[in-house]
C-alpha cells in the first residue's frame, strides 16, 4: 500500500505549481515582448529625435523700420508699432527689455534683443526727443550719447501653417531659467531627476484612484511618458497605450539625459490656442502669454505656464484670469515644499498679479502682398517645406504704410458712396472698387499693396490682375516721346482736329473747354489737354510713342492708334506705377521687389534678392517729365492737393476714361510714388475723375505717412539748363518788356538763343542813324 500510495501521490494534479509555471512563462514571454518592442521602437526613437522633430511653419516678416532725428512722424503710430512687436507699455521708465515709457515729448524704450539674419542687435534703452511731429534727438539711455540712426525690428505678417495649424519657437534648455524648469517640474513631475522613466509611487496612486473609479481617471505620467505619449502615441486612456508608453519612457530615459527630455518636452507641450492656431512649446507661449522670451521669465509668470499644462485653454489667463491665479499659485506651493524656493519668494510671487500681455490672433495682413509674395516664395520652395523648415522670410513691406494704404482707401471708398448714395446700392460686380501701390522708386521696393476694398469679399487684385485703360496717366509717355524735338516751351495746336482713323472720323475733344488756340507742352500735360496732346503724337508719330513706351516693359499691346495718346489701352497697374518709377529714378526702370531674403532656423541667408534696374531714358529727359508734372501738381488737374494738405513739392498725373470708368492718380517724391485707382470691377461709370476720386484718397495716405514726405525734390542733372523766357513766344525774355517772364527748363541743345520777337525794345535815335547809313551805303 506504501508504494502504491506514494505513486498515487506523484500522480496527483498540483495546481500551485502549474500556475507558477506558466506565470513564469507567460512573464517571459512578456517581458520578451517587452524587450524585443523596447528594442524596436527605440530605433524609431533615435530617428525621430535625431531628425527634424517638429514642423515648423515659415514666418514671413515686414522690413525694418528706420528712425533718425528730424525724420516727421505720428507719434501714435510708433506706438502701436512699438506694441506690434511685443513691448509692454509702463508707468515709469522701464526696468528690463521689452517695455516702454512715453513722459510728454519724450519716449523711453529698453530695446529687446532681436537676432535675425537683417538685424542682430543685443537690447538697450534709448531715449526719443519729439517736438510736435518731428523727432529732435535719439540718444543712449545710459550714457545719453546721440545715435543717429535706430532700426527697429521687423514685424511678423504671416505664417505658412502645415494641416496642423503649430506654431512654436525652439528653445535650447540653457535658455530656460532653473526656476522654470522647477515650476513645470512641480507642476508635472516633482521627481523627474530621480527616477528612471517611471515613478512607481505614481504608477502606484495612480492605480489606487482608478479601482476606486472603476475605470482609468489618472496615469501617473512621468514627464518622460508625457514626451512618449505626444511624441509617438494617441490621447486615448487604455492599458495597451499605457504599456506601450511605460516602455517608451524607459527607452528614452536609456537614451537620453534628463536635460535633453527636458528640452524635447519643453518644446512639444500645448499651451493652448491662440485663434485657429495651436500654441505649442514654451518658446512660443513665453511670448503669446507674456510677451517676452522664456529667458525672461520670472517665478510667477513661469508657474503660471506651468500650470497651464493639464487644461491650457480653461486654465488660461485669456479665459479665466482668477482661475489662472489659482492654478498658478498651486505650482508655486508645489515648489516651496519641495524646497526649490523660499518662504518669502513664493509669498511675492503669490502677491503678483497675473498679467497676460495680450494678442492678436494670426491672420493674413497686408493679404493681396501675402498672395504676391506667395507665389515668389512657392517658386524657390514647396509647399510642404514653407510649412516645415522654419524659414524666416523677409519682405518690403513697411506696415505702417500699408496700414495707412488700406485705411485712405477705405475711408475714400466710402467718402464717394456718400456723395452719390447709387454707388452703394449696385449688385457686387458694379460695386465700387479701389488698389493702391506703394513703391520705392529707386529700389523698386514694394512698401504696400492694397488690391481691393475687401479681400474676404474678392482675392482678385487689381493691382497685378487687372488690366484697366489708364486715360491721361499715359500722356506723360507722349510728351516723353517728344523731347528730342519739342522742349516743355514748346507750342502745340489746341485747335480742334478731325483724324482719319481705318476710314472713320475721329474727333478727339478736351475733357473742359478751353479758348487757347495753342498752349506749350507743359501747359498741355499739366492741365491734361487733349486736343494739344494727339497734335504732339502726330506730330512727332504714333509708332514713336509706341517704341518710347515699350521701352517701359508693359506686357499689354500697344497699337499706333491716335487714341494712344489718351491712354486708350489696357495697362495693369503695378506696371504703370513701375514706369512711374523711371520718372523719379534719373531714368533707371526698376524691377518690383516685394521679398528681400531668406534665411533657416539658423540665421544662414539661403537666398538674397538684388534690385535691378535698367536705364530706359536718360536722366535728363525723366528730370523735364517731373518738371512738367510738378506743374500739374502746382497749377494743373492736381492742384487740389496743396488743399487738402500736402504742401511738399509732388510730381503726378491724374487718368480718368470715358466714361469715367477709370479714376487714376499717380504722385511721387525722389523718395516715395503711389498709385491710386479707383473703378468697378465690370467696367461701369463710377462718377468720378482722377481729380476727384483717385487724388483725395492718395492725399490722405500720405497725410497719414508724413516721414515719407521730407520735402526732398529732383537734383537737375547734367545737360539741362534754365532760361526765363517770353511766355508768349517761347523766346529769351527782354527784361522790362515782356509781360510774363517764366523761369523754363530745356535740355541744353534745345535752349532758345534768340531773344523775343514780340516785345523788341523801340530803336534808339542813334540806333536810326546807323539803320539809314547801312541803308543809303547799300543803295549805292
Amino acid at each position: 500500500m506504501t508504494a502504491l500510495n506514494a505513486r498515487k501521490t506523484k500522480r496527483r494534479f498540483r495546481p500551485a505549481r502549474l500556475f507558477a509555471k506558466l506565470a513564469l512563462v507567460s512573464l517571459s514571454l512578456a517581458l520578451a515582448a517587452m524587450a524585443a518592442y523596447g528594442w524596436h521602437v527605440s530605433r524609431d526613437v533615435e530617428k525621430r529625435f535625431s531628425g527634424r522633430r517638429w514642423c515648423i511653419p515659415s514666418t514671413v516678416y515686414s522690413d525694418t523700420t528706420l528712425i533718425y532725428p528730424g525724420q516727421r512722424i505720428r507719434p501714435d503710430a510708433l506706438l502701436d508699432k512699438l506694441q506690434r512687436l511685443g513691448y509692454r507699455a509702463v508707468a515709469h521708465p522701464p526696468k528690463q527689455k521689452g517695455q516702454f515709457h512715453r513722459r510728454g515729448n519724450s519716449l523711453d524704450i529698453w530695446l529687446n534683443d532681436v537676432n535675425l539674419s537683417v538685424l542682430k542687435r543685443e537690447g538697450f534703452p534709448v531715449k526719443i526727443d519729439i517736438n510736435k511731429r518731428t523727432i529732435l534727438k535719439i540718444s543712449h539711455g545710459r550714457s545719453g550719447a546721440s545715435i543717429p540712426l535706430l532700426e527697429l525690428a521687423p514685424e511678423a505678417l504671416m505664417r505658412f501653417f502645415g494641416p496642423e495649424r503649430e506654431q512654436r519657437r525652439l528653445i535650447s534648455i540653457d535658455r530656460v531659467p532653473e526656476h522654470v524648469q522647477r515650476a513645470f517640474m512641480a507642476a508635472e513631475d516633482t521627481r523627474f531627476m530621480d527616477h528612471f522613466g517611471l515613478d512607481l509611487r505614481g504608477i502606484l496612486r495612480a492605480a489606487y484612484v482608478n479601482l476606486r473609479h472603476g475605470g482609468i481617471q489618472q496615469g501617473g505620467s512621468t514627464i518622460t511618458q508625457q514626451l512618449a505619449k505626444n511624441y509617438f502615441l494617441t490621447p486615448k486612456k487604455t492599458l495597451s497605450r499605457k504599456i506601450k508608453e511605460m516602455i517608451l519612457a524607459l527607452v528614452i530615459e536609456q537614451m537620453y539625459t534628463k536635460d535633453q527630455i527636458l528640452e524635447i518636452y519643453l518644446n512639444e507641450v500645448y499651451f493652448g490656442q491662440k485663434g485657429s492656431v495651436a500654441v505649442n512649446g514654451l518658446g512660443e507661449a513665453s511670448y503669446f502669454y507674456f510677451a517676452k522670451p522664456a529667458a525672461e521669465l520670472t517665478l510667477a509668470e513661469g508657474a503660471t505656464l506651468a500650470g497651464l499644462l493639464r487644461a491650457p485653454n480653461r486654465d488660461s489667463p485669456y479665459a479665466d484670469l482668477q482661475r489662472a491665479r489659482q492654478r498658478r499659485d498651486q505650482v508655486l506651493e508645489a515648489m516651496a515644499e519641495q524646497g526649490w524656493i523660499s518662504a518669502a519668494d513664493c509669498a511675492a510671487a503669490v502677491a503678483s498679479p497675473v498679467r497676460p500681455a495680450g494678442f492678436t490672433a494670426y491672420g493674413k495682413r497686408a493679404p493681396y502682398f501675402m498672395d504676391y509674395l506667395s507665389r515668389q516664395a512657392e517658386a524657390l520652395y514647396s509647399k510642404d517645406d514653407l510649412a516645415q523648415l522654419g524659414l524666416s522670410i523677409f519682405t518690403t513691406l513697411d506696415t505702417e504704410v500699408q496700414q495707412a494704404a488700406e485705411t485712405a482707401l477705405t475711408a475714400g471708398l466710402e467718402r464717394l458712396e456718400k456723395r452719390d448714395p447709387a454707388l452703394r446700392r449696385r449688385e457686387p460686380g458694379s460695386r465700387l472698387q479701389g488698389a493702391i501701390i506703394v513703391m520705392q522708386p529707386k529700389t523698386g521696393y514694394i512698401l504696400a499693396m492694397v488690391g481691393g476694398r475687401d479681400y474676404a469679399a474678392s482675392q482678385f487684385n487689381r493691382i497685378t490682375q487687372a488690366r484697366r485703360q489708364p486715360g491721361s496717366a499715359f500722356k506723360p509717355f507722349v510728351f516723353l516721346s517728344a523731347l528730342d524735338r519739342f522742349s516743355p516751351a514748346s507750342f502745340l495746336s489746341n485747335a480742334p482736329v478731325t483724324y482719319q482713323v481705318d476710314g472713320k472720323a475721329w474727333r478727339p475733344r478736351n475733357f473742359s473747354p478751353m479758348a487757347a488756340q495753342r498752349v506749350t507742352l507743359r501747359t498741355a500735360l499739366a492741365h491734361s489737354i487733349n486736343i494739344a496732346t494727339v497734335d504732339l503724337a502726330m506730330k512727332i508719330g504714333l509708332d514713336k510713342v509706341v517704341q518710347t513706351a515699350s521701352a517701359f516693359a508693359f506686357s499689354t499691346p500697344l497699337k499706333p492708334h491716335p487714341a494712344l495718346a489718351l491712354g486708350a489701352m489696357e495697362v495693369i497697374p503695378l506696371e504703370l506705377a513701375r514706369a512711374y518709377c523711371a520718372f523719379a529714378a534719373d531714368g533707371l526702370l526698376p524691377s518690383p521687389l516685394c521679398l528681400k531674403e531668406i534665411s533657416d532656423d539658423t540665421g544662414r541667408v539661403l537666398n538674397r534678392r538684388h534690385m535691378a534696374v535698367n536705364q530706359v531714358i536718360p536722366a535728363d529727359k525723366a528730370f523735364l517729365i517731373n518738371s512738367m508734372l510738378n506743374s500739374a501738381v502746382v497749377e494743373g488737374t492736381a492742384r487740389s492737393l496743396k488743399r487738402l494738405g500736402i504742401g511738399q513739392p509732388v510730381a503726378g498725373k491724374t487718368g480718368t476714361t470715358n466714361g469715367s470708368r477709370d479714376a487714376w492718380f499717380v504722385g511721387y517724391t525722389p523718395e516715395i510714388l503711389a498709385l491710386v485707382w479707383v473703378g468697378c470691377d465690370d467696367g461701369s461709370s463710377m462718377k468720378g475723375t482722377g481729380a476727384s476720386a483717385a487724388l483725395p484718397i492718395w492725399a490722405d495716405l500720405m497725410r497719414r505717412i508724413p516721414q515719407h514726405l521730407s520735402g526732398a525734390w529732383f537734383q537737375r542733372p547734367a545737360g539741362v539748363v534754365d532760361r526765363v523766357i517770353c511766355a508768349e513766344s517761347g523766346q529769351l525774355a527782354v527784361t522790362g518788356r515782356c509781360p510774363q517772364p517764366v523761369r523754363e527748363f530745356f535740355l541744353e541743345p534745345l535752349a532758345p538763343a534768340e531773344t523775343c520777337t514780340l516785345h523788341q525794345a523801340p530803336p534808339s535815335r542813334l540806333q536810326k542813324f546807323f539803320e539809314e547809313v547801312k541803308d543809303l551805303v547799300d543803295k549805292l
